[in-house]
């Protein structure tokens, strides 16, 4: 186990994986740690749906089908749009930062397809978590997904802390009906995101790139301080 601010600083997202499984006792170990995450009023209103074999090849299977057809994406919460101005800046940098170590050229569509396509699979990783929330809350949906976002950095971090990469991936959920089916989820939660998980492929270029981060005095402002 390494030290929280380690994790925090080490950790990037890992799109590359070796087929190693992870057993069910380290991903117990795993969620035990991030359900500490906090919540609103303590509603704790994630629910963490992991899967593996047979379940997550189909979602894979499913996701590429109804994309490759041309189905447009089918997901139970609002999408973010386009990103315009300052956030569309840091999009397209970490795109250049990835396409530039996998060597996918600008001009090179069938890469850049394949990278895509790549996201729909969960990046082939082992494990995917599904993060769900109670649909009663579907109305205070933006304090639900706060709670989820909590507990979803804890998952990321707890993982890297045992050595595991994780990439938090909403491709993975855009074909959301095809997750419902075959990850089961009940009617009565909604799905928000997933997480791709696994021991990290140490060859895969991508795994090395960390995104720039913005310093402090870009972040906050500190009002009363002498």
């Amino acid at each position: 186990m390494m030290e929280l601010g380690q994790a925090m600083r080490e950790r990037r997202s890992i799109r590359g994986f070796t087929d190693k499984p992870v057993t069910r006792e380290m991903l117990e170990e795993i969620i035990d740690m991030a359900n500490c995450a906090p919540s609103s009023m303590n509603t704790q209103p994630w629910h963490l749906h992991v899967l593996t074999g047979a379940p997550l090849e189909a979602i894979r299977t499913g996701n590429s089908e109804r994309m490759l057809a041309g189905i447009p994406p089918v997901r139970e919460i609002p999408d973010h749009g386009t990103y315009e101005g300052v956030h569309r800046e840091r999009q397209i940098e970490i795109a250049k930062q990835l396409f530039a170590a996998m060597g996918i050229a600008r001009d090179d569509k069938a890469m850049r397809q394949d990278w895509v396509m790549r996201g729909f699979r969960q990046f082939d990783a082992p494990v995917s978590i599904v993060v769900t929330f109670d649909r009663s809350l579907i109305d205070n949906g933006t304090i639900a997904h706060f709670d989820l976002g909590a507990v979803t950095y804890g998952l990321v971090l707890a993982a890297w802390s045992k050595g595991l990469g994780t990439v938090i991936n909403g491709q993975g959920i855009m074909q959301s009906p095809v997750v419902r089916e075959h990850a089961q989820i009940p009617d009565d939660q909604v799905i928000l995101t997933c997480v791709a998980l696994g021991w990290p492929d140490e060859s895969f270029a991508a795994n090395d790139v960390k995104s720039h981060r913005r310093p402090v005095s870009n972040t906050a402002r500190f009002v009363g301080f002498d």
